[in-house]
């Protein structure tokens, strides 16, 4: 017998590029409920697979999040997802969120305590490094954005 996710239809809904609930002309959670009864109808969805939507600066369309706990005040609040989550429920929908543990914003609290020192108890959990020979980069990486993936942190003395 195979496991529900491995036959189930999925259908990603980014919150941004979907119905706009409350007139500001941006994709938001309440717009989200409201087609949930077009998914099940008309596609046949089994579950929705949910981009970020939790507080960010956005300089990543969401995936730079600050703050894992909450919504971002852009797609409402922690009301309005549970309101998607029972209305999902209630059409036997299942509702998964994309999360991505694996980076952060640079405004998120483990981000700032582990920037805070070098011996920050959190600042492994990122990727620290000296300066490479003349005080340049590390390496040669490139960030997918553009230009080189190491920024200069001048309180700690390392990228």
């Amino acid at each position: 017998m195979s496991a529900w996710w491995q036959e189930a239809v999925f259908y990603q809904v980014s919150p941004r590029s979907c119905q706009d609930g409350n007139g500001d002309g941006v994709g938001d959670l309440p717009g989200i409920i409201g087609r949930l009864d077009y998914l099940v109808e008309t596609l046949g969805v089994d579950a929705v697979w949910l981009s970020p939507f939790y507080p960010s600066p956005m300089a990543d369309f969401g995936y730079d999040v600050a703050d894992y706990c909450g919504v971002d005040p852009l797609f409402g609040d922690l009301g309005d997802f549970d309101r998607l989550l029972a209305a999902a429920h209630e059409r036997g929908l299942r509702l998964v969120v994309d999360l991505v543990p694996n980076h952060t914003s640079d405004r998120h609290p483990w981000f700032l305590e582990s920037r805070s020192s070098r011996h920050s108890p959190r600042r492994n959990w990122y990727a620290w490094r000296d300066p490479g020979p003349g005080g340049a980069s590390p390496n040669n990486w490139q960030s997918r954005f553009g230009g080189p993936a190491w920024e200069w942190d001048v309180a700690t003395g390392q990228f």
